[in-house]
């Protein structure tokens, strides 16, 4: 990954990942709660959490990923997502 630093830093960008994760043992049986899902964005260069946003019950990582971006200063940035979790609204939204 040097090679994706040095590109990088050379040009002023910061790579950010974005990700969905659920969180271990989040859940309540007894209270028919299901497990807490969030999406982050991790900054790769400072080794740090940008931002995090939590995925509502009856939604999924596609309609929470516009909102953290929205949260955080993506300029002069390079973006990652899954490939699953990218939808022509959230491509097209931060050109």
């Amino acid at each position: 990954m040097s090679w994706v630093n040095s590109i990088t830093a050379k040009l002023e960008l910061e790579v950010i990942a974005i990700d969905g994760k659920t969180m271990k043992q989040s859940y309540d049986r007894n209270q028919s709660q299901k497990p807490l899902h969030i999406v982050s964005a991790w900054s790769a260069s400072h080794q740090l959490v940008l931002g995090q946003k939590k995925v509502n019950k009856k939604s999924n990582e596609v309609t929470a990923i516009p909102a953290l971006l929205e949260l955080l200063e993506i300029e002069k940035s390079i973006i990652t997502i899954d490939a699953r979790l990218v939808s022509e609204r959230n491509s097209s939204a931060h050109n």
